[in-house]
């Protein structure tokens, strides 16, 4: 009986999660108002700016996070590069100024 309870709880996880998986971007490859499609560049600089942009978006309706008008994978990938760039950016120096300390 355990087993079908631990099974079953499983399950319905497994389907809560699913449900907030995201869906296929309608605006993907199509050009924007001006005729652009944000690239793997666009997509740096969003990540980039992402904190910043975050916290204006909470406030605004005018800001979003993400540019839904972009080329997939490439932007997708710059835009996780930026996030990279900005929260690790500072760690290796901290980590560098830890060491040096300690010799």
């Amino acid at each position: 009986m355990k087993k079908i309870l631990v099974f079953a709880l499983l399950l319905v996880v497994l389907m809560v999660l699913s449900g907030c998986a995201a869906g296929p971007n309608a605006m993907l490859d199509k050009p924007d108002e001006e005729g652009d499609v944000a690239g793997f560049w666009r997509g740096l600089w969003h990540g980039i700016i992402a904190p910043v942009t975050f916290a204006l978006s909470l406030f605004s309706d005018k800001v979003s996070l993400y540019e839904v008008h972009n080329n997939g994978g490439w932007y997708d990938f710059g835009f996780l590069l930026g996030l990279a760039a900005f929260w690790s950016g500072s760690g290796g120096g901290a980590a560098s100024a830890r060491r040096s300390r300690s010799e």
